[in-house]
Protein backbone atom coordinates (compact mmCIF):
# COMPACT_ATOMS: atom_id res chain seq x y z
CA UNK A 1 0.00 0.00 0.00
CA UNK A 2 1.29 3.51 -1.10
CA UNK A 3 1.09 6.33 1.31
CA UNK A 4 -0.96 8.03 -0.04
CA UNK A 5 -3.25 4.85 -0.03
CA UNK A 6 -2.58 5.08 3.59
CA UNK A 7 -3.11 8.05 4.82
CA UNK A 8 -6.27 8.38 2.73
CA UNK A 9 -7.63 4.96 4.47
CA UNK A 10 -6.68 6.79 8.14
CA UNK A 11 -8.44 10.18 7.17
CA UNK A 12 -12.08 7.64 5.70
CA UNK A 13 -11.42 5.98 9.15
CA UNK A 14 -11.13 8.44 11.33
CA UNK A 15 -14.41 9.89 9.72
CA UNK A 16 -16.76 7.23 8.50
CA UNK A 17 -15.25 4.16 10.40
CA UNK A 18 -12.98 0.87 10.35
CA UNK A 19 -10.47 2.00 13.02
CA UNK A 20 -9.28 -0.09 15.58
CA UNK A 21 -11.02 2.56 18.23
CA UNK A 22 -14.10 1.37 17.01
CA UNK A 23 -15.35 5.53 16.90
CA UNK A 24 -15.55 7.69 14.19
CA UNK A 25 -16.68 11.45 13.45
CA UNK A 26 -19.71 10.47 11.45
CA UNK A 27 -21.66 7.47 13.60
CA UNK A 28 -20.61 9.43 16.82
CA UNK A 29 -22.42 13.43 15.32
CA UNK A 30 -24.82 11.58 13.66
CA UNK A 31 -26.40 10.42 16.58
CA UNK A 32 -26.35 13.52 18.59
CA UNK A 33 -29.32 16.27 17.88
CA UNK A 34 -28.78 19.71 18.00
CA UNK A 35 -29.86 20.50 21.26
CA UNK A 36 -27.35 18.53 22.86
CA UNK A 37 -25.07 19.98 19.83
CA UNK A 38 -25.59 23.44 21.48
CA UNK A 39 -25.40 22.66 25.11
CA UNK A 40 -22.68 24.32 26.58
CA UNK A 41 -21.46 22.96 30.24
CA UNK A 42 -18.06 23.96 32.29
CA UNK A 43 -17.04 26.14 29.84
CA UNK A 44 -16.04 23.49 27.62
CA UNK A 45 -16.60 24.39 23.80
CA UNK A 46 -19.90 22.60 22.61
CA UNK A 47 -20.28 19.50 20.64
CA UNK A 48 -21.31 21.51 17.07
CA UNK A 49 -18.01 23.84 17.85
CA UNK A 50 -15.41 20.88 17.65
CA UNK A 51 -17.61 19.45 15.22
CA UNK A 52 -16.93 22.59 12.84
CA UNK A 53 -13.61 23.11 14.47
CA UNK A 54 -12.40 19.50 13.03
CA UNK A 55 -13.93 20.00 9.96
CA UNK A 56 -12.55 23.48 9.21
CA UNK A 57 -9.28 22.53 8.92
CA UNK A 58 -9.62 19.33 6.80
CA UNK A 59 -11.95 21.75 4.42
CA UNK A 60 -9.00 24.98 4.63
CA UNK A 61 -5.85 21.86 4.00
CA UNK A 62 -8.04 20.00 1.22
CA UNK A 63 -7.96 23.38 -0.65
CA UNK A 64 -4.26 23.60 -0.75
CA UNK A 65 -4.43 20.15 -1.82
CA UNK A 66 -6.89 21.65 -4.65
CA UNK A 67 -4.19 23.97 -5.60
CA UNK A 68 -5.20 26.64 -3.80
CA UNK A 69 -3.71 28.83 -1.10
CA UNK A 70 -3.89 28.04 2.89
CA UNK A 71 -6.18 30.67 4.09
CA UNK A 72 -7.31 28.88 7.41
CA UNK A 73 -6.42 30.56 10.50
CA UNK A 74 -6.66 29.31 14.11
CA UNK A 75 -8.23 32.42 15.60
CA UNK A 76 -11.32 31.82 13.35
CA UNK A 77 -11.65 27.35 13.62
CA UNK A 78 -14.40 27.90 16.31
CA UNK A 79 -16.26 30.39 14.51
CA UNK A 80 -19.00 28.07 13.41
CA UNK A 81 -22.19 29.41 12.08
CA UNK A 82 -25.59 29.60 14.38
CA UNK A 83 -27.14 26.42 14.12
CA UNK A 84 -30.51 26.19 16.15
CA UNK A 85 -32.79 23.52 14.73
CA UNK A 86 -32.24 20.12 13.50
CA UNK A 87 -32.50 20.63 9.72
CA UNK A 88 -29.50 23.08 9.91
CA UNK A 89 -27.25 20.31 11.79
CA UNK A 90 -28.17 17.94 9.60
CA UNK A 91 -27.31 20.11 6.79
CA UNK A 92 -24.03 20.62 7.97
CA UNK A 93 -23.41 17.12 8.40
CA UNK A 94 -24.31 16.26 5.56
CA UNK A 95 -21.75 18.91 3.80
CA UNK A 96 -18.81 17.79 6.64
CA UNK A 97 -19.67 14.17 5.07
CA UNK A 98 -19.32 14.91 0.90
CA UNK A 99 -15.70 16.99 1.95
CA UNK A 100 -14.26 14.64 3.64
CA UNK A 101 -15.04 12.29 0.72
CA UNK A 102 -13.35 14.76 -1.46
CA UNK A 103 -10.43 15.36 0.77
CA UNK A 104 -9.79 11.28 1.13
CA UNK A 105 -9.75 11.10 -2.66
CA UNK A 106 -7.36 14.15 -2.56
CA UNK A 107 -5.03 12.20 -0.51
CA UNK A 108 -5.16 9.10 -2.11
CA UNK A 109 -4.62 10.74 -5.34
CA UNK A 110 -1.76 12.64 -4.06
CA UNK A 111 1.75 11.83 -5.70
CA UNK A 112 3.72 9.85 -3.17
CA UNK A 113 6.57 11.62 -4.31
CA UNK A 114 5.33 15.16 -2.95
CA UNK A 115 4.58 14.01 0.55
CA UNK A 116 7.78 15.07 1.92
CA UNK A 117 8.03 18.07 0.26
CA UNK A 118 6.88 21.51 2.42
CA UNK A 119 3.23 21.95 2.54
CA UNK A 120 2.62 25.38 1.38
CA UNK A 121 5.76 27.28 3.17
CA UNK A 122 8.54 25.49 4.95
CA UNK A 123 7.74 26.56 8.56
CA UNK A 124 4.39 23.94 8.23
CA UNK A 125 6.67 21.37 7.79
CA UNK A 126 5.86 18.46 5.16
CA UNK A 127 3.05 17.17 3.23
CA UNK A 128 2.85 14.24 5.23
CA UNK A 129 3.33 15.74 8.73
CA UNK A 130 0.64 17.71 8.21
CA UNK A 131 -1.85 15.15 7.19
CA UNK A 132 -0.56 12.99 10.31
CA UNK A 133 -1.52 16.02 12.38
CA UNK A 134 -4.80 16.12 11.18
CA UNK A 135 -5.84 12.74 12.11
CA UNK A 136 -4.39 13.03 15.17
CA UNK A 137 -6.35 16.51 15.13
CA UNK A 138 -9.64 14.92 14.37
CA UNK A 139 -9.11 12.02 16.89
CA UNK A 140 -8.27 14.04 19.60
CA UNK A 141 -11.23 16.37 19.61
CA UNK A 142 -13.95 12.83 18.25
CA UNK A 143 -12.64 11.66 21.98
CA UNK A 144 -13.68 15.18 23.49
CA UNK A 145 -17.10 15.34 21.76
CA UNK A 146 -17.36 11.31 22.65
CA UNK A 147 -16.91 13.10 26.58
CA UNK A 148 -18.90 15.57 26.62
CA UNK A 149 -21.76 13.64 25.06
CA UNK A 150 -21.55 11.33 28.03
CA UNK A 151 -21.40 14.01 30.29
CA UNK A 152 -24.44 15.45 29.16
CA UNK A 153 -26.42 12.59 28.81
CA UNK A 154 -25.68 11.90 32.27
CA UNK A 155 -26.93 15.12 33.54
CA UNK A 156 -30.23 14.94 32.01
Amino acid sequence: MTTSQQLSKHIEQAYFGGNWAEVNVKDTISKINIDVANHKIQGFNTILALSFHIHYFIKGVAQVFKGESLDIRDKFSYQHPKITNQKEWEQLQQSMWQEAKEFVDLIVNFPNSKWNTFFTDEKYGSYYSNILGLIEHTHYHLGQIVVLNKMIEASK
